[in-house]
């Protein structure tokens, strides 16, 4: 009995990515590539800012899917994120989305924004979907820095990947200078200023995991997952030295003399973590770990 052949289309003929993609589907033998404007396809992929998706759903008696749901760069624009009501204003949710860190959108100047309002103190309701939030980020800043919680905040551009258009400071007017003059909206973030650190070298460190959202909404977390490391101890008294607080990829490998001095790729996976873990704090990454990930992820 022959096995059934599918079809696809690729929207990106530049990734080399979405070519290799496209090599691995070719090679098991049931697959078809379609020219990108074929509409009788099975699969389509492609950056989000590129698909079609009005294209989906008509073609009668075919199931169509697609590596991007529509509305995803809410999930990939860091003031989209923040944007969501449900994380900043529903009392049910505050508890629940604690390891959100407090943050605030903020508009360049000369947008001429709506500024929000600063309401008992540091909290407000979004009345409009595009509001400059610096008024309310002041309150909050001045509130820790005179209670002593910490006064180091950090600015992230929206759209900014590479460690790009972010700026580390304790100084709120630098911040916001920093955003008038970058032109685009940022998040304004409160710093983690006591990260867990890895030895030796005492440096930060992120986690990446992967993730899986099917046409049925079903949720899969890949089982292996990777620490992005830093290459410099960390160093909260010199905030300009990105190497240090910043582990993306790229800073470290051009800006940091120590790359790959500690790990190959500045990258440890699972395996080794889960044993750095044990042996240094006797916590299991199965039980103690993985369990937050997965309840942020829901």
């Amino acid at each position: 009995m022959n096995s059934p052949m599918y079809t696809f289309v690729s929207r990106d003929n530049s990734s080399t990515v979405y070519a290799e993609i496209s090599k691995i589907l070719i090679s098991t033998g049931h697959w078809k590539r379609l020219k990108k404007d074929n509409p009788r396809f099975n699969l389509m992929f492609g950056e989000r800012n590129r698909l079609p998706f009005g294209r989906l759903g008509h073609e009668p008696g075919l199931v169509q899917l697609v590596n991007y749901y529509r509305g995803a760069d809410k999930l990939c624009r860091k003031a989209s994120l923040v944007n969501e009501r449900m994380l900043k204003t529903s009392p049910e949710l505050s508890d629940y989305c604690n390891w959100f860190p407090e943050s605030y959108i903020i508009y360049p100047t000369n947008f001429n924004t709506p500024v929000a309002p600063v309401t008992n103190g540091i909290t407000h309701l979004k009345s409009n979907p595009k509001t400059d939030e610096r008024e309310v980020f002041l309150a909050s800043y001045n509130t820790k820095k005179e209670s002593g919680e910490g006064a180091v905040w950090i600015a992230k551009s929206s759209a900014g990947a590479k460690g790009a258009g972010i700026l580390i400071s304790h100084d709120a007017n630098q911040l916001l200078d920093f955003i008038d003059d970058q032109g685009q909206v940022h998040v304004i973030q409160k710093y983690l200023e006591k990260p867990l650190l890895l030895e030796p070298g005492h440096r930060k460190f992120d986690i990446r995991s992967w993730v899986l959202v099917d046409h049925q909404y079903n949720i899969y977390l890949y089982r292996e997952g990777v620490l992005r490391t830093s290459s410099e101890p960390y160093n909260i008294s010199n905030l300009q030295d990105m190497t240090s607080h910043l582990t993306n990829h790229c800073i470290q490998k051009e800006h940091s003399q120590n790359y790959e001095r500690y790990e190959k790729g500045n990258e440890i996976f699972f395996d080794e973590f889960r044993v750095y873990l044990l042996n240094n704090y006797n916590v299991s990454l199965e039980t103690s770990i993985l369990p937050q990930i997965k309840q942020i992820i829901r």
